[in-house]
């Protein structure tokens, strides 16, 4: 038995009506009934982050979003990043750092990247942020240490081990911008 809804979401910059179950997680969304098969499933339990997308720019976890849940939302899914062959910023510097090996978690670390960059940039704080090492807390971030990227990068997982690279993937686009 399905419990169908209509929800319309702005996917990669368009508009999309869709009928879903309300029991539909955005993951299986995007992957089954969009076909947008960059975001992976990988533990289906929130812990590895291979299905981060942006909601309204902000990181989420597809596996655990209802898809009911974000109706009217706009979402930027790997797919989306480049502007047609022009690759993404973070694109090309994951391609110059090897930030990858064999791949799976790289859409989740990309859309993961481009919000934490924004989060980072208009002054949140983390942990790091408190000891001193990155930020005066009261005039927001200075500069974006190693140390940083791991810490706002924690929840997505490389099990290839690739974390050095795509740190200093991360950290060459910051310092371009």
């Amino acid at each position: 038995m399905t419990f169908p809804h209509r929800i319309r979401l702005t996917v990669n910059g368009v508009s999309t009506p869709v009928d879903v179950d309300v029991r539909s997680t955005l993951l299986d969304l995007l992957r089954e009934r969009l076909s947008l098969t960059g975001t992976k499933k990988g533990c289906d339990h929130g812990l590895c982050g291979a299905c981060t997308v942006e909601v309204d720019t902000q990181r989420v976890l597809s596996c655990l979003t209802l898809a009911v849940s974000i109706d009217g939302s706009d979402i930027r899914t790997v797919e989306g990043l480049a502007d047609g062959d022009e690759l993404h910023p973070l694109q090309r510097a994951f391609v110059e750092h090897d930030g990858f090996q064999c791949g799976y978690c790289t859409p989740g670390h990309l859309c993961s990247a481009r919000a934490m960059l924004r989060e980072f940039d208009r002054g949140d704080l983390s942990g790091e942020s408190f000891n001193g090492a990155v930020a005066d807390v009261t005039n927001g971030p200075k500069s974006l240490l190693d140390s940083e990227v791991r810490e706002r990068m924690a929840g997505n997982i490389c099990r290839c081990g690739a974390h050095a690279n795509i740190v200093a993937a991360i950290k060459s686009v910051h310092d371009e911008s």
